[in-house]
This record gives structure tokens, sequence and C-alpha cells, in this order.
């Protein structure tokens, strides 16, 4: 038993060091780009062009997104699909965790000037660049969640993998705030030879290449120290083709209702969050103390991730996901009241964010137990398939977000080098709809969803392992009877 448990030790180590470069990735991604392209990366053009760029841009990524998600399915197919000596889920992530890594330091740079140059050939290149790294992602991103209910079908442990990767994930993520500014500066005085706060694209730059190295060390580790759990209900999987990827999808109700809220709760919680150092930069006007958001948001994920195995067990996922979002509804009342106080703002900061892990691992561990309920519904086992939900939904959020965050810091007057004084009462109203009216709706209703639709508990989904075990065996022990004979 101690071997067991210093070889559970290992892999939940392993597994949460892949997730801290993944998200540290996913939070530069859907976060801070497009605050690198709003606020410099047009800066030398004449104030319509930069706006009409900016748009142009935004409306490419959400576009290409938005396409690019319809295919994440198909990708988990490929990765279910796949046979080889070391599994077949670390060929994926060591692939997609390399390439991406490469092209998003790409999409940092201005492709030697080509935004001033030939604006139109930057986009194209932009473009190219953006499809390659999210596929790339895409691969790597399912290949990290989904190898959940592959290390193991016992609740306790895939809790423990969920929450020790979570618990990886939120520092890798909330690491992003805390050394953002303070690394673009540093790279700025090495690289542009500038002083004090000034922000270049060449410190952007050497942010991105720190992010990317965190992100293929993440999963390397990941890939050494992890090993897919072999059991009676795992090989009971077959090939599964295009046509019948989406039927498994589509036949999975408890899936597709998660789904639905979480969507609705991820895209709320994304505009806001993308936002927030838009307010710390032109409304507080004091972008150097976004890092103390960082650290309130660092330090409390890792203490929301920690209690999540005793609340789980005390008053379950549904419990969690709910009460999580009202929490966060009285955040966004309290940042409504902040307004310029910036201690204000860092207590909203800490109510808001608070619940946001503990929620993400309900939905997390939900999505996961829906493998073995689309299993013991449908007959077929899709590990790959049925994860890929979880980052393609977080995609769509994540592409709608941006389209979301790039209309709002133009409608508001959050571009290039403006500052609080520049703002009129009008757009920072504008603003307001933006970070806080939107998405509180948009979460209030995902609560909703999720308490009236969402029935696969602890409980049940224990039941139906257990059903599937019996079944299996006993097709077994006839086979094998047969086979005697």
């Amino acid at each position: 038993m101690e071997e067991k448990t210093e070889s559970h030790v290992k892999q939940y180590t392993s597994y949460a060091l892949g997730a801290f470069g993944h998200d540290a990735f996913y939070a530069t991604l859907s976060t801070y780009l497009m605050l690198f392209i709003t606020s410099e990366l047009f800066n030398s053009s004449a104030k319509a062009v930069k706006s009409h760029m900016i748009l142009t841009i935004t409306t490419m990524m959400m576009i290409i997104r938005l396409v690019e998600i319809v295919f994440d399915p198909i990708i988990g197919g490929i990765i279910d699909n796949t046979q080889t000596k070391y599994g077949k889920f670390k060929p994926w992530l060591l692939v997609g965790a390399g390439v991406s890594a490469i092209f998003l330091v790409l999409i940092f740079t201005d492709f030697g000037g080509l935004t001033n140059s030939n604006p139109m050939l930057y986009i194209v290149l932009f473009g190219i660049c953006y499809v390659i790294m999210d596929i790339f992602y895409s691969f790597k991103d399912i290949a990290l969640w989904s190898m959940l209910p592959a290390l193991s079908v016992d609740e306790k442990v895939r809790n423990n993998f969920g929450t020790t990767g979570r618990l990886g994930s939120t520092i890798g993520a909330q690491a992003v705030p805390i050394i953002i500014f303070p690394l673009i500066v540093f790279f700025s005085h090495v690289f542009s030879g500038t002083s004090g706060q000034t922000k270049t694209q060449a410190g952007w730059i050497g942010f991105a290449v720190v992010i990317a190295i965190f992100s293929f060390g993440g999963a390397l580790c990941t890939a050494l120290g992890t090993h897919e759990n072999t059991s009676l209900i795992r090989q009971n999987t077959e090939r599964t083709g295009v046509i019948g990827i989406f039927k498994a999808l589509g036949k999975n109700d408890q899936l597709m209702w998660l789904a639905a809220s979480y969507f609705l709760f991820a895209l709320g919680y994304v505009v806001t969050n993308s936002l927030l150092a838009y307010y710390f930069t032109y409304v507080l006007g004091q972008s150097n103390k976004f890092t103390f958001a960082g650290w309130i948001m660092a330090v409390l994920g890792v203490i929301s991730v920690s209690l999540f195995p005793v609340i789980v067990e005390k008053v379950h996922r549904k419990a969690i996901y709910v009460g999580g979002i009202c929490m966060m509804l009285v955040g966004y009342i309290l940042f409504l009241f902040a307004g310029h106080s910036l201690l204000g703002v860092l207590v909203s900061v800490a109510v808001f964010f608070f619940p946001y892990p503990m929620i993400f691992l309900a939905a997390l561990m939900t999505i996961t137990d829906s493998v073995e309920y689309g299993q013991w519904k449908n007959g077929t086992r899709n590990e790959s398939v049925t994860l890929s939900i979880r980052p393609l939904i977080d995609k769509l959020a994540g592409a709608v977000a941006n389209g979301v965050v790039g209309i709002a810091a133009v409608h508001s007057g959050m571009t290039g080098n403006a500052s609080p004084s520049s703002i009129s009462a009008a757009q920072l109203t504008n603003f307001k709809m933006y970070m806080f009216y939107g998405p509180m709706i948009l979460v209030a209703v995902a609560a909703i969803v999720y308490y009236t639709k969402v029935k696969l508990s602890e409980s049940r989904h224990e039941q139906i392992v257990k059903e599937l075990e019996t079944k299996l065996r006993a097709e077994k022990d006839a086979k094998e009877a047969s086979d005697a004979q």
C-alpha cells in the first residue's frame, strides 16, 4: 500500500506540473493576447486605423476559434483511436505542447514590422500562425484533461487527480497576472533599453517565451511521471468514426446539459477576468498594482482547490457549483460599488474569484463521470471524445469573450495610450455593461441550468460503475466459458 501511495504522489505531482504550464499558456492566450493587441501592437497607427485593425483581428480570432472547435470532438476521436507503446495520450501531449509553444511566441510578434509596412500581409500571417497554434493546443488540451478517467475509475483517486491537477492549473493561471507586467518591463529594459514602467513589443515577446517554456516543460513532466490505468471497464472500447463521435456526444444527455451550463458560466467568467487588466489600467490607472490581484487569486486559488476534496464529501458537487456561483454574484455586486478604490477592487476580486476553482472542479468531475455514464447508456466508452467537451467549451467561451473584449475596448475608449482621464462617463458605463452586467446574467442562468437538469451525482456514478463492472465481468466469463468449450 505504501508503494502504491508513493506512486500516486509522483503521478499527482507530475499531473499538476503539466496542468501548471498548460493553464499559464491558456491564461496568456485567452486573457493577455488581447491586451497585447489592443494596447501595444498598433500604437504607431492613426486612431481610426488602429481601431479597424483591432476589430479585424478580434473578429478573425473569434471566427477561427468558432470554426476550429467543431473539430475538437474529432481530435478527441483521433486520440481515442491512437495506440502506441507510450499510450494514447502522451504522444499528442508532447507534440501539441511543442508546436503550440513555438507558434504562441510567433503571434506575439509583429512579423518584422508588417503591422505598419504591410498590414494585410500581417493579418494573413497572424491568421495562419493562430490556426496552427490553436489546433496543436487543442491536441495538448484534450490529451491532458482526458487522461483523468484513464488514470483511475475510483471516485476518490479520480477526485485527487482532478484536485491536484486543478491546483497546478490554478497556480499556473494566476502566476501570469503576477509575473506578466514585471516580466514585460524587465525584458523591455533588456531588449529595448527602456526605463521605468515602459512596456515594448520586445518585452511582450520575452514574456511569451517564458510561458512557452513553462507549457512544454510541464507537458514533459506529465508524460514522464504518469501512467494509464488498465481495467475491465477501460478495455470496453472500440474505434469510433466521425459520425459515431458526434452520436456518442449527442446521446449523453447529462454531458450536454452540463456543457450548456458550463458554457454560460465560462463565458461570463472569462469576459470579466479578461477585462480586469483593463480595469486596473484604464479605470484605476494603476496597472502596476495588477500584480496584487494576481497574488490574491493565486493564494485563494490554492486554498479553494485544497478545500474541494473536503467540501465535496460534505455537500457534493451540485451545492459547490450553484453555491459558488451565488458567491461570485456577491463579488460582482461589490465590484459595482468599488469604483476607483484599489482596496474595494481587491476585496471584490477576492470574493469573485475564490469559488471559481471549485466550480471548475465540480464541472470537470461531472464531465469525467459522464464517461462511464455514456458507456453505461450507449455501450461504448469514449474517454477523449467525452473530455474534449470541456476544452471545446472553454475555447468557445474564450473565442466569444475575445470578441466581446475587443469590442468593449474600442467601445469604451480603452485602447493604446488612453488614460483614466480620457475615459468619459458614458464610456465607463459601457465598460461596466461588458464587464459586470452581462456576465452576471450569464452565470446566474448557468446555475439554474445545472441545478435543474444535471442529475449525475457522485452516488449515481458509483452505482453506474458497479453495474458496468458486473455486466462486463459476466460477459467476459461467458466468453471464456464459450472458448473453453
